[in-house]
């Protein structure tokens, strides 16, 4: 390009990224055709003469973002960067939960009812809330330990509808219940009852996801060793809101869950936004597994999450996209 041309790409580039003006617009104040214009700023781009950055905080992982929005069929995925210093074996990274808080703020509207599931990351992203709409916020299952209550998910949905400015509808009721009868008899009471009341109205949920190690898994933690070899002999390889997932996503000890306070997993499957919070290697398969039950339509996770699962086979059908449930799809 000589020194006019030069000098005429600098020109448009200028109108068209700097100041916003249409291709059409451009040719009309150059005399020239769109086409040309179209011409004129693609060289510019091959010829180095504009360069076009996208930049994100140094925290989020676009790329990986992108990727495993696609892979899943995910309506959204934010990848945040691993710490430096996290291990195999560290739980969720406290700064899954500072992303998920903004990520709500963004997704729950005015109106809205929002769910809280049990788990770590959960607290973690109601503490680091700031800003939400008017909205309404249940808790979606019981609490791992009711001694802890104060300082857990009932906590977590005080302090999000004291930022929202709405009302609160906590759970006081463990998760895990010695017997059927026993839960059964808890969900009738007045407080949990009016809460179970408002699974249907749910708009957006925040859930977490373990995977079934000690330590990991609040439902694995709370069970007897008995009880735990017989799930693990089912084929677990997840756990979600007190429901059990195999690796392919597929439900499995279902007669847990008549024994636990939580979220039956066909609600959450018509709850239109999920967001799941979860990250770190030691998760990454269990989170393979929520994303193809179809339960989850968002996740923010981390890059060491992301890896894994980016370098696994192809998942099939786009399952968060779908909300297809592998139990129908494996029966028809």
């Amino acid at each position: 390009m000589g020194p006019a041309e030069l000098m005429q790409a600098a020109a448009m580039a200028r109108r068209f990224y700097l100041e916003g003006k249409s291709k059409i617009q451009i040719a009309d104040e150059f005399g020239v055709s769109r086409f040309k214009v179209a011409r004129v700023l693609e060289t510019a781009l091959e010829r180095d003469l504009v360069r076009i950055e996208i930049r994100v905080p140094a925290e989020l992982d676009a790329e990986r973002s992108d990727a495993l929005r696609a892979r899943f069929g995910l309506r959204h995925a934010v990848v945040v960067e691993s710490p430096t210093e996290a291990v195999d074996d560290a739980a969720d990274p406290e700064n899954l939960g500072e992303v998920a808080a903004d990520l709500l703020g963004e997704l729950v509207t005015d109106g809205d009812v929002l769910g809280l599931a049990w788990g770590r990351s959960t607290i973690h992203m109601a503490t680091a809330l700031r800003q939400l709409p008017p909205c309404t916020v249940v808790q979606l299952t019981g609490v791992y330990d009711a001694g802890t209550a104060d300082r857990g998910s009932v906590e977590a949905v005080r302090r999000a509808a004291e930022v929202a400015g709405g009302e609160a509808h906590p759970i006081y009721a463990p998760m895990l219940l010695p017997d059927s009868a026993t839960a059964a008899a808890l969900r009738s009471q007045t407080g949990i009852a009016r809460a179970f009341e408002y699974f249907d109205k749910v708009t957006v949920a925040a859930v977490s996801i373990g995977s079934w190690e000690p330590g990991i898994s609040t439902v694995h933690d709370m069970l007897s060793d008995k009880e735990r070899d017989h799930y693990s002999s089912l084929g677990v390889a997840a756990e979600m809101s007190a429901h059990l997932f195999d690796a392919q996503g597929r439900r499995i000890g279902r007669d847990l869950g008549e024994r636990c306070i939580t979220v039956e997993a066909e609600r959450l499957r018509r709850i239109p936004e999920v967001v799941a919070i979860a990250g770190g290697h030691r998760k990454a398969a269990a989170i393979g597994a929520v994303l193809r039950s179809g339960l989850v339509t968002s996740l923010v996770t981390d890059t060491a999450a992301a890896d894994w699962l980016l370098n696994e086979e192809q998942p099939g059908p786009r399952p968060a996209l779908e909300r297809t449930d592998p139990d129908s799809t494996a029966a028809s």
